[in-house]
């Protein structure tokens, strides 16, 4: 697909197989996936678009791109905090992240002029662990990288205030500048990104945020994006760093090709496509979200597999090669094709109708309750389909839609028939309740705290071997599961004691329960010990004694329902074994010393 406007300015363009070329025209293929930079100001259609590409392609297209575009100075604003140390690939994003700037950086002119801020590298729950690290200059890549390979991620996330910072430093109020931030993590901080966006918009002369999400999902994701889209930067998301190697030998080590001399046209566009959503329907405006891509048809019939113009707009104009194409058009995940004959001296209109229509849905626990958002839906029509979290809006094919939704186990569907140029609007009732356990030691208390203890909601009926289903299950008390309105067991399991209890769950509604483990703690002290063992001290009909777990070394506590125990103390060498009794009682704790 190929991306084009008459006033947008040269752009870089970086490809699967590592290509890139500077180009007044900017080309998308449709089977491949690029990250396209520009001047975004100028191009109104791209503002605050999401691209997709591993990190290292979007790194490198940065440092590249935006000196050549935004002109001024550059901070790059790096994530250092704890989270930091997670791991992609096998690799941990501090390690991704210090190789990236190494090999970019060298491959950047020494009049770049660049700096570094990094946060969370300092101090462990501190938001004011903010530093430029490498006031911005040219000539600055070896200061940089080298400030990188001694970061020791262990903070927090206030990239807010370190975004504020860095503009701050580059002086925005007065000059040209960008700030790229690189962060794996949302903001903890309780500050607002989105609302810095618009107040740095306003304050700048030229200023541009980009950001770039290293291992963020695509909800985190959109979190952060508003960062970009309100200075008129893009949000970038950097998901695999497997391509790194790759990327850096076909793509940074050489540099963009010039971008060529601009042609005279004979006409303003030749080229002008209308799009409607049904035959009888109105005309899609201008800002609309539709997709268009004309492809050379070849002496063969065959329309070649790269696009010679593209871009976006309920109305979209160009000008081509006199000739046959091939127009695909899009909207949302529906897609048309469409002939077209060019000439050079009459402007081709083409109207085209995209037979679709639009549709809402709401996902709810119950017909009269409010919108859930952790709802997942799914919607399929003819050729395609689409989904999100929470209420969900898209264009869909004209015919039978079939809607899916699932709150964990707990599940709906639904089918209608959507006529083109129709919206639909319709609410999906997922019956789901939420069940929040507590625990007890004993009746009355004391309660059971921390996230040892293992709460499941398990199926009432057993099957056939004896065997119940778990629908749902948590470590800790006070947190909720989802579960689908019925009646089930509530199981609890601490050190070596287990409770269940009965309990139903409504739809919409919130089940409380708490669960009595009837249990008390055995803490036996041995200094010296070699092995802690703990039995039961009744023997059985043989002799046998329960065994009730045991460990290494001079301490032990274990979860035990009340009763008689025998603890038995082992020692290396020729030290006797040594054994002595224990009474656990509910709710209590009971401390043992041998001697």
């Amino acid at each position: 697909m190929l991306l084009s406007h008459s006033d947008c300015l040269p752009a870089v363009m970086v490809t699967d197989d590592g290509k890139y070329s500077v180009m007044r025209r900017l080309e998308l293929r449709a089977h491949e996936s690029y990250a396209i930079f520009r001047n975004v100001n100028s191009c109104p259609e791209w503002r605050g678009r999401m691209v997709r590409l591993p990190m290292f392609t979007l790194l490198a297209a940065l440092f590249l791109v935006v000196p050549a575009l935004a002109g001024g100075k550059t901070i790059i604003v790096l994530d250092a905090s704890g989270s930091m140390w997670g791991q992609i690939d096998g690799t941990t994003k501090i390690e991704i992240a210090r190789d990236t700037l190494r090999q970019v950086l060298g491959t950047i002119s020494d009049d770049t002029e660049l700096g570094l801020v990094a946060y969370g590298h300092r101090e462990k729950g501190s938001c004011s662990d903010i530093e430029i690290a490498v006031p911005p200059g040219s000539g600055t890549a070896a200061a940089i990288t080298a400030f990188a390979d001694r970061i020791n991620p262990k903070g927090k996330t206030p990239l807010t205030q370190a975004v504020r910072v860095a503009a701050q430093e580059l002086r925005i109020e007065e000059n040209e500048a960008t700030v790229i931030l690189v962060t794996d993590g949302l903001e903890t901080c309780n500050a607002d990104p989105c609302a810095l966006g618009k107040e740095l918009e306003a304050t700048g002369v030229n200023f541009t945020t980009h950001v770039v999400g290293f291992g963020l999902s695509d909800e985190d994701g959109r979190q952060v994006a508003c960062l970009a889209e309100n200075t008129g930067g893009l949000y970038l998301k950097a998901a695999d760093a497997g391509q790194l190697a790759e990327a850096l030998t076909a793509t940074v080590a050489k540099a963009p090709e010039p971008a060529p001399e601009p042609q005279p046209a004979a006409l303003d566009s030749n080229f002008k496509g209308i799009a409607r959503l049904a035959e009888d329907g109105p005309d899609l405006p201008e800002d609309a979200p539709v997709r268009w891509d004309l492809f050379a048809v070849g002496a063969n019939g065959e329309p070649e597999t790269r696009s010679a113009a593209g871009g976006y707009g309920g109305v979209f104009e160009d000008s081509l090669p006199a000739g046959r194409y091939l127009t695909r058009v899009k909207i949302g995940n529906v897609m048309r094709e469409f002939p077209a004959e060019l000439a050079d001296d009459r402007q081709t209109e083409l109207p085209v109708v995209l037979d679709a229509g639009f549709i809402r849905i709401t996902p709810k626990r119950t017909a009269d309750g409010e919108a859930d958002d952790s709802a997942r839906i799914d919607i399929a029509f003819e050729g395609a389909s689409d989904g999100g979290y929470g209420p969900t809006e898209a264009y869909v094919a004209a015919g039978p839609v079939t809607v899916t939704g699932k709150i964990d186990k707990s599940k709906a569907e639904t089918s209608f028939t959507v006529r083109a140029g129709e919206t639909v609007e319709a609410d999906l009732v997922i019956a789901s309740g939420i069940v929040v356990p507590a625990a007890v030691y004993a009746q009355g208390g004391p309660a059971v705290e921390g996230d040892s203890i293992r709460f499941e909601v398990r199926e009432a009926k057993a099957d056939i071997a004896g065997k119940r289903d778990t629908l749902a299950g948590q470590y800790g008390p006070g947190r909720g599961m989802n579960v689908p309105p019925g009646d089930y067991l509530l199981h609890a399991r601490l050190g070596q004691t287990e409770a269940t209890a009965p309990i139903t769950v409504e739809a919409g509604k919130r089940t409380e329960a708490t669960i009595n483990i009837d249990a008390g703690v055995l803490a036996i002290a041995a200094p010296g010990a070699y092995r802690i063992d703990i039995f039961g001290a009744r023997k059985d009909i043989q002799g046998k004694q329960v065994e009730f777990g045991g460990t290494y070394g001079g301490e032990m506590q274990e979860t035990l329902n009340p009763g008689e125990y025998e603890v038995r103390v082992t020692y290396e060498g020729d030290k006797a074994e040594k054994r002595q009794k224990a009474v656990v009682t509910a709710g209590e704790r009971t401390e043992l010393a041998v001697e």
